[in-house]
């Protein structure tokens, strides 16, 4: 499988908005959360990531979502729900857009992180510590977009999910190498990137 990700040519029917959960419990206490097992019902948003949400509420400058898609880990879900109540929105929750399983790291400290990605860089199907592929992410993660055009029209769809899988995915629509994704500038909890 190539280390590039090619993305479908042309112009979207959609304008997307990719979004990063706010700071959360996990964040706050340097912890990998990123298997369904704990990240569904534990490790939601910390105090500082409510706090940034409502600072980003108050100063929205992007175009107003139509729809709201999230990752169904507690964190995501959390930020979703805030963005929803601003603008009078449904929930959407998608399974595809779940934080990379970090495997064997699971539960332990985030400082561990970095181990993961110097493989990355040298070979994004990589699956040492029983990782999920960079290739894997980068897949699933285009398949959201993939389907939303298929089925929807000049929707502004805001997609909530996490740092390492919005990297990858980000990543992906530039066209670069996948084991490039850590060359590009971190994404920030509560952050918004907006799709060219």
């Amino acid at each position: 499988m190539s280390n590039r990700f090619h993305p479908a040519p042309g112009q979207r029917n959609n304008r997307y908005l990719l979004m990063r959960h706010g700071h959360s419990q996990a964040n706050a206490r340097h912890l990998i959360i990123s298997t369904p097992a704990r990240g569904l019902t534990s490790f939601g948003l910390s105090e500082q990531g409510e706090a940034q949400l409502e600072a980003l509420l108050a100063e929205w400058r992007w175009p107003a979502p139509t729809r709201i898609l999230h990752s169904d880990f507690l964190r995501t879900t959390e930020t979703a729900r805030r963005v929803a109540a601003r603008f009078g929105l449904a929930l959407q929750p998608e399974p595809r857009l779940r934080e990379r399983d970090f495997g064997d790291f699971e539960g332990l400290a985030d400082s561990l992180y970095p181990d993961v990605w110097a493989h990355d860089a040298r070979d994004p199907e990589h699956r040492e510590y029983g990782v999920e592929s960079v290739t894997s992410v980068a897949a699933r993660m285009q398949g959201v977009v993939a389907s939303l055009e298929q089925a929807l029209r000049d929707e502004t769809i805001l997609l909530v999910s996490h740092g390492d899988p919005l990297q990858i995915m980000l990543t992906a629509l530039e066209g670069r190498l996948l084991s490039e994704h850590r060359l590009r500038e971190p994404l920030l909890p509560a952050s918004i990137t907006m799709l060219d």
